[in-house]
Order: structure tokens, then sequence, then C-alpha cells
């Protein structure tokens, strides 16, 4: 069992939670309503193995960083609870369940997965040339409700490209907010961040803009489907939550930035989805 939990860890498996009600949420969209059984229980074991795909990608990629990080020293790759040939067995069994889910849906969706796997296959090397590397990051969840639309409309729409920027600033402002914490590490080590380029003070203002037209995005989706009032008290729940999320965290404090404090984005996305599942099965 503790090696079954040092892997779970390793892949950081309960933070699927962020993603997923976004997948369901293009699922609904792209049904109108609720989506088939079959299709519910593919694209979820889709999200699980590619999220599963990355996590290990990434661990792996840069462990060499993860050892001289502090703040990692627990990583289950770092204290070597789980070797590098078990997460290589890992990576290959969830990108086995990926492609197996990608061929039970619309059928464009097994194409569309190599594509898919070289973003996931991308991220951790973008921390080695570019600032904008968390909007990469954001880039790759993009793939849960605009692969869910797909998935089952075997075809894609402005409407949900909009839900897909908006998960993208979401998720990546605040992986840029968490990467600010090592402003001084990434310098000394070649590493490239938003506060490496503009300093960790400047990216909580910076985020305030990117969270800003997150909302907006989000906003838009729900004009763009017509969705009803119901679908806005959601989004009215995710922007309070997104001001205290940013009031209680500082460039001089980061006490606070912790596995609760993300866990909060988690309710948030299950906020947005309930809502949204709400005013379509409603309407």
């Amino acid at each position: 069992m503790s090696k079954i939990s040092a892997h779970i860890n390793n892949i950081a498996l309960h933070h699927t939670i962020f993603a997923l009600p976004f997948a369901y949420m293009g699922a609904f969209l792209a049904a109108g309503g609720l989506p088939s059984l079959h299709d519910f229980i593919f694209i979820t074991l889709a999200m699980v193995g590619a999220r599963s795909c990355a996590m290990v990608l990434d661990n792996m990629i840069d462990l060499k960083y993860d050892r001289l990080q502090p703040r990692l020293a627990k990583r289950p790759m770092v204290t070597g609870e789980v070797k590098p040939r078990e997460a290589v067995l890992l990576l290959f069994a969830s990108m086995a369940v990926f492609l197996f889910a990608a061929l039970q849906l619309a059928p464009i969706c097994i194409y569309l997965a190599p594509p898919a796997v070289i973003v996931l296959l991308l991220y951790p090397y973008t921390k080695r040339f570019t600032f904008l590397c968390h909007f990469v990051l954001g880039g790759a969840l993009v793939m849960a409700p605009i692969g869910s639309y797909i998935a089952i409309t075997n075809t894609l729409s402005l409407p949900v490209i909009f839900l897909g920027l908006g998960v993208c600033l979401w998720i990546g402002g605040f992986d840029a907010i968490y990467g600010s914490q090592d402003e001084a590490f990434d310098k000394a080590h070649g590493l490239y961040s938003l506060a490496t380029r503009f300093t960790a003070r400047r990216v909580f203002s910076i985020i305030s803009f990117v969270h800003a037209a997150s909302v907006g995005c989000f906003i838009l989706v729900g004009v763009l489907y017509k969705l009803s009032f119901i679908y806005y008290i959601g989004i009215i729940m995710a922007v309070l939550t997104l001001f205290y999320q940013h009031s209680i965290v500082s460039s001089a404090d980061y006490s606070r930035l912790t596995q609760v404090y993300f866990m909060r984005n988690g309710i948030v996305s299950i906020v947005i989805f309930i809502f949204t599942a709400i005013s379509i099965l409603a309407g």
C-alpha cells in the first residue's frame, strides 16, 4: 500500500479535481444535457490517463532540479520512494489508458492523441526557455473541455474555444503565482518563469488581469450558449473565491500557499460545472 500511495502522491492524483469538472462541462455543453454513460466513462478515463502521463513526465524531466529544491524534498521521486523505472512503467500504463479511452470516443480523438501527448511532453521543457511556461501548462489543461467536446461532437465550436481559453488563463495564472515563490531558485539555475522575467511582486498584479480575462471568457461562454442566470451564480462564486485567493497570498507572504489553497481551485471548477449542468438541464 505504501508503494501505491507513493505513486499516487507522485502524480498528485487528487489534483485531477482541477481539470475533470471542466472536462465534464465540455461534455454537457456538447451533449446539450446529460452525456451518455459510455462517453462519460471514457472521457473520465482519458482525462485521468492523460493527466497521470503529464505528471510522470514532469517529475522525471525535472528530477535533477527537484533534488536541488528544498521545498520539493518530500516528493516521492526525490526521496526514492518511486524509482525512475517504476515511473516509466506508470507512464506507459497511463499512456495505454489514455489511448484506449480515445479509441472509444469520436473517431477524430485517436488522431488528436499524438499532438496532445506532444504538448504534455513539451511543458516541462518550456521552463528552460520561456517565461510563458505557466500558460503552456494551462494550454495542456485546455484539452479537458475542448477534448471532451470533440469526443462527443467530433467537431469544434467557437464558444468551447473561449471555455478552453478561460481554463488556460485560470490555471496558468495560479501556476505563475505558485512559481513566483521560486524566483531566486529559478534565476540561480537558469530556469524561466513570469517571476524571473518581471519579479515576483509584479506577478500578482499581472495575474489579476489574467484572471479577470479568464472570468470574461467564462461569462462569454454563458452568453454564447445562452445559459440561464443559474450559470452566472457559479461564476459569481468563482469570482468571490478568486478575490479571496488573491487576498491571502502575496510576494511578501507565501505561508498560506498550501495544498488547501490549491484545492479551493478544484472546488471552483466543481462549482462552475455544477451550475453549468443545472443551467443546461433546467433549460
